[in-house]
């Protein structure tokens, strides 16, 4: 572990600690009457991730000189919105784990033949529903959260309405635009594709909610719901880049990563036929050959795990993985520039040291 892993991933943990302690409250758990579904949700915040974008709210917040202790309902507000855009990936995906766990459509599949003696066909459909149902409850939650902004706070009233309408719309269509298009590019082929399709793509998925999250952060800094200050503006320019390179190691890290660290297979972009940066670059330079043997895992639900080593192996030969790599290098550090006019504070660092991790993580 390198220095700034360390010392990232320490504030991570700890800025995490504080959402999780405001998110897994007795009394919103208590809301939710039917054993399963609270399960199901409890599942889900469960799935052990970083935390990346409610800490970056809390940074930014700081970063622009506001008390991060009245950002945390936002910053929860952040953490149970994306997951709930997980639990609908992963359905989508037809992925059974999640970071070492089963994925809630997997985990209700499993639990209605066990605990209901449902059939396959039966519990296949219940698992994919109460994974839907958990990601509605953790929708509205999400919202309900950036109101609580409003309370025992000075934030104002028009601070948290912004952020909440926000997040529904603005937010809402762009992310679920871009989760469209990354199913759509999987049946294209490759050379109807160029790479600012893809990277707009991925800034829709993935970006957009980390600009929000920074944007956040500083409009609950300086109490104003306004994205067109500059230093709002600034700091959702530097998350976005950020965020889309925080995308572009993920489809490295489906290809080169440890499946015991990811907590889930290697390969499985491939076997949903994704588009990615690296897929599109090695393809357009492969011979026939080796462009056979890639496609003969692209969007193959049962390719043979020989068959994925022989076509990731490829991924990396071909100069797919270093392309990938190249380009979110360059997003973060274009990024860092949008920081300048930020007075220089621990928070600020914390920026930093944060968009620099994206590209340095094994996980």
């Amino acid at each position: 572990m390198t220095p700034l892993t360390d010392r990232v991933e320490r504030a991570l943990f700890a800025h995490k600690d504080m959402v999780y302690r405001y998110i897994m409250s007795e009394e919103r758990f208590q809301r939710l009457k039917t054993p399963h579904l609270r399960d199901a949700v409890s599942h889900a915040l469960g799935f052990g991730g970083k935390s990346l974008r409610p800490a970056l709210l809390l940074y930014s917040c700081g970063a622009v000189a506001g008390e991060i202790a009245q950002a945390i309902p936002a910053a929860a507000a952040v953490e149970m919105y994306h997951t709930w855009t997980l639990i609908h990936d992963d359905v989508i995906d037809r992925d059974a784990t999640r970071r070492g766990h089963a994925t809630i459509h997997e985990e209700f599949r499993r639990r209605a033949v066990q605990e209901l003696g449902y059939s396959q066909e039966e519990a296949q459909h219940y698992g994919v529903s109460l994974a839907i149902l958990a990601g509605d409850i953790l929708q509205g939650w999400a919202t309900s959260a950036l109101c609580e902004l409003v309370g025992p706070s000075s934030i104002r009233a028009e601070v948290a309405l912004h952020l909440a309408g926000r997040l529904t719309t603005n937010v809402q269509d762009t992310l679920v635009e871009g989760e469209t298009l990354d199913i759509q590019y999987a049946a294209m082929a490759v050379e109807d594709l160029d790479e600012e399709q893809i990277l707009e793509m991925l800034r829709k998925k993935t970006a957009v909610l980390y600009e929000f999250a920074a944007q956040a952060g500083a409009m609950i800094a300086l109490n104003q719901p306004d994205p067109d200050v500059d230093i709002v503006r600034e700091v959702g320019c530097f998350a976005s880049e950020c965020g889309l390179a925080f995308q572009l190691r993920d489809d490295i890290l489906g290809v080169v990563g440890n499946e015991q660290t990811l907590g889930k297979p290697v390969g499985s972009d491939l076997k949903e036929g994704k588009k990615t940066i690296i897929v599109r670059h090695v393809l357009m330079k492969a011979n026939r050959a080796q462009r056979e043997r890639i496609e003969k895992v692209l969007g193959n639900q049962d390719a043979s795990p020989p068959d994925i080593a022989a076509a990731t192996a490829l991924l990396v030969e071909l100069g797919g993985v270093e392309r990938a790599q190249t380009l979110a290098v360059t997003r973060v550090e274009n990024a860092m520039r949008h920081l300048n006019n930020l007075p220089q504070s621990a928070y600020k660092q914390m920026m930093i040291d944060w968009g620099r991790y994206l590209v340095d993580r094994d996980i």
